[in-house]
């Protein structure tokens, strides 16, 4: 099971660090990154291999950073300059991925709770 939290209320160009807690080991496994906002579709935002390799949408690179830290089984999601259309629910799950970078990512199991991140202009 993965807990996600850290979200909140922030101005535009400010910054928020989202963690994704998992109940068992998070080593071996992939865990992506999405939102949802207001009347979209949820999409990937980010995700993480089990050997710390990262893929990105175009949206967020350059401000996003995904990590993870297998000792503490917890996946971070750091968020600079962030903007008004970064608004959404935050959610982290495991993710199946195949192809070449990342091409073909399904998420497996339940979605949590997610977090909410507000980004006033």
């Amino acid at each position: 099971q993965l807990v996600e939290s850290g979200g909140g209320l922030v101005q535009a160009g400010g910054s928020l660090r989202l963690s994704c807690a998992a109940s068992g080991n998070t080593f071996s496994i992939k865990i992506g990154w999405y939102r949802q906002a207001p009347g979209k579709q949820r999409e990937l935002v980010a995700g993480i291999g089990s050997d710390g390799r990262t893929k990105y949408a175009d949206s967020v690179k350059g401000r996003f950073t995904i990590s993870r830290d297998n000792a503490k089984n917890t996946v971070y999601l750091q968020m600079n300059s962030l903007k008004s259309e970064d608004t959404a629910v935050y959610y982290c799950i495991r993710v199946s991925v195949s192809g070449i970078n990342w091409a073909y990512v399904l998420p497996i199991g339940s979605w949590g709770q997610g977090t909410q991140v507000t980004v006033s202009s």
